[in-house]
């Protein structure tokens, strides 16, 4: 089979891409994947760090929205379209699987152009243009949350990295300690704002250190590699671990028995798989879809949610240091947020395609 996957930009737009990739991969290693990109995505490196093939289209940005600023790209557009339906040819491809993004918009259009069946995957409770675009030339459609606005919508989840999705946390708690430098024994709370870090938690984390180790409660906090915020040292009590990059994150949810984070999508979805219960920091940009991605989460007691404006060391004095403080309410909290995650997406998926593809050989 001959896959072409259209999911660049972000990594919340790439990572479900490559995660299909490896779960079709585990059904036929034979299967052809090429994913489609352009040169100013992290697809420049996701991509090949995973040994898949990588095409390059030319980047159209669209709005988000339909509004009359579509009418300013059709000559980029049509170009983008030619190159994606160049690759579609010499790959041969038997399907088109995109995941939103403006690599995905060249990609639909293009598939539709040749005939070729698509498969749109949407991670978010509100769609953005390109699978708005994209759904309405297929009957195929996945979705992360089941009141997703598309039509066809069958829920699957998100696909995730096997390594978070087969995560056992509590198997791995104490090697994943160690190699963190953290003590075995001790409340521990994961911080983290994305690939680049989060201004706003990275403040206010680092302002209540010492309320941390006068608790008893030692962070790991991932502060991005743009960042140099750093508590003071201090000589004994818990640690207080700052790196500016983890590309061990199954670790890093292993080691901790709660997050404090923004609510990507992405993000979303490796915490209820894990089952670790987070203090979600809707990034407070866009279209407030982070809100609603975390909402579920809040509402079926996995997580707390604060805005953005209001995180500030007293409000994680007064809310999340008694959380942390009381280990049955953790506990409880982890087993709520677990039974709302989903491990088998990727399967889910691959199985999708191959319905697709297998009806259309018939």
């Amino acid at each position: 089979m001959r896959v072409v996957l259209a999911g660049g930009g972000t990594a919340g737009h790439i990572e479900p891409a490559l995660a299909l990739a490896d779960a079709l991969r585990r059904i036929d290693p034979d299967t052809q994947i090429t994913c489609l990109g352009t040169e100013r995505g992290l697809e420049t490196r996701l991509v090949p760090q995973r040994g898949y093939q990588l095409a390059l289209i030319p980047p159209v940005p669209l709005p988000r929205t339909l509004t009359p600023q579509l009418l300013t790209v059709p000559g980029r557009l049509r170009g983008a379209i030619n190159a994606a339906a160049g690759i579609l040819d010499q790959a041969q491809a038997d399907i088109l699987v995109g995941f939103g993004g403006y690599v995905a918009t060249p990609g639909y259009l293009a598939a539709r152009k040749r005939k070729i069946p698509i498969i749109v995957h949407e991670a978010n409770p509100k769609p953005g243009l390109a699978n708005k675009l994209g759904a309405r030339f297929t009957e195929h459609v996945a979705v992360a949350h089941a009141d997703t606005p598309l039509p066809n919508a069958r829920v699957v989840g998100i696909p995730l990295r096997r390594e978070i999705a087969t995560l056992d946390r509590l198997a791995m708690g104490d090697k994943a300690r160690s190699y963190f430098g953290l003590m075995p024994d001790l409340p521990t709370l994961l911080i983290f704002g994305g690939s680049q870090g989060a201004r706003s938690l990275n403040r206010a984390a680092v302002a209540a250190a010492p309320a941390f180790r006068q608790a008893g409660i030692q962070v790991l906090h991932i502060v991005g590699p743009k960042n140099n915020e750093e508590p003071e040292p201090a000589s004994g009590g818990p640690q207080y671990v700052t790196i500016p990059y983890c590309d061990r994150m199954d670790l890093a949810y292993a080691a901790a028995d709660m997050a404090m984070c923004r609510a990507g999508a992405m993000t979303c979805a490796e915490l209820t798989a894990v089952g670790l219960p987070a203090v979600y920091v809707p990034l407070p940009h866009g279209n407030g879809e982070q809100r609603l991605n975390a909402e579920p989460v809040v509402a079926g007691g996995g997580g707390l949610l604060v805005d953005d404006a209001e995180l500030s060391p007293d409000w994680i004095v007064h809310n999340l240091l008694p959380v942390l403080a009381d280990p049955a309410r953790v506990a409880a909290m982890s087993e709520a947020a677990a039974r709302l995650g989903r491990r088998d997406a990727d399967d889910a998926l691959a199985r999708m395609v191959y319905e697709v593809v297998g009806a259309g050989q018939r």
